[in-house]
């Protein structure tokens, strides 16, 4: 999880290098790419953490085409701001989070295969809860990620966003969203199979912090637009995780996210 880990986190401070031109961050992307088929052509990987990830591909028999989507999701910021449908920024969440989920769920070991729909569905939850944790910071990088026929329906222009106009369209256009992920959660928690529930325990662990971190977003009214971003205190965050994991072992039923 380590060297996956790395890799996930290098090759998404490519997109957010913003200070390096977009043909620079494109050509970085694509040696990353490069690097990826010489590892699994059974080449020397150029990249030390690609190195290290070659013999987690071949413990865990990672599929290639995994990574592949997760750098085109990487690329997808770096070749559009702007997403038209939800269709096509789910599509976005898919690559950038809910293919980590995949991933990952191959080094947790699953017995059911239906885990491979609780990673899809939590990703995209994650994801949907990071964009509106992160909408100032986008902002600033120019991106916006709500698609424009939700901006469209609520009336919010992306100047505002922008220009980070806090008003009461952009508060139900974030509550859809919210709408959105809190379904994802759902969807998430009803379709993990108890008996793989011990073996995806970092995947919950993260789903109850970031369901948490939903909740605050939703009673402050989505006012996300602050010098500093929404996040939880550690103290709550221990709790959670300490809460989780107790579920976890006692094979309670309770739901650690998604629920009313």
């Amino acid at each position: 999880m380590a060297a996956l880990y790395a890799f996930c986190r290098q090759v998404d401070d490519i997109a957010d290098e913003t200070n390096q031109p977009v043909e620079e961050r494109k050509k970085a992307l694509a040696a990353w790419r490069d690097d990826i088929a010489t590892l699994y052509s059974g080449g020397e990987p150029r990249f030390a953490v690609n190195r290290e990830l070659q013999r987690v591909v071949r413990q865990f028999a990672l599929p290639k085409e995994l990574f592949d989507e997760l750098l085109n999701g990487v690329g997808m910021d770096l070749d559009q701001q702007r997403y038209e449908t939800q269709q096509d920024l789910e599509l976005y969440c898919y690559r950038v989070a809910s293919v980590v989920g995949l991933l990952s769920i191959e080094i947790f070991g699953y017995q059911n295969t239906v885990c491979k729909e609780y990673a899809v569905f939590l990703g995209k939850a994650l994801q949907l809860t990071n964009i509106l944790r992160d909408v100032r910071i986008d902002a600033d990088r120019g991106r916006i990620y709500f698609p424009n026929e939700c901006l469209r329906r609520f009336d919010v222009a992306p100047e505002e966003i922008l220009d980070h106009k806090y008003t009461g369209r952009f508060r139900s256009l974030a509550a859809e969203t919210a709408r959105r992920a809190r379904e994802f959660y759902r969807k998430a928690n009803d379709c993990l199979p108890p008996t793989d529930r011990p073996s995806m325990i970092a995947a919950e662990l993260m789903g109850a912090v970031y369901w948490r971190l939903l909740l605050k977003m939703e009673r402050s009214g989505f006012n996300c637009f602050g010098p500093e971003c929404p996040r939880l205190p550690k103290s709550e965050k221990l709790y959670l995780v300490l809460r989780t994991w107790w579920r976890i072992r006692t094979c309670s039923s309770l739901p650690n996210y998604g629920f009313l």
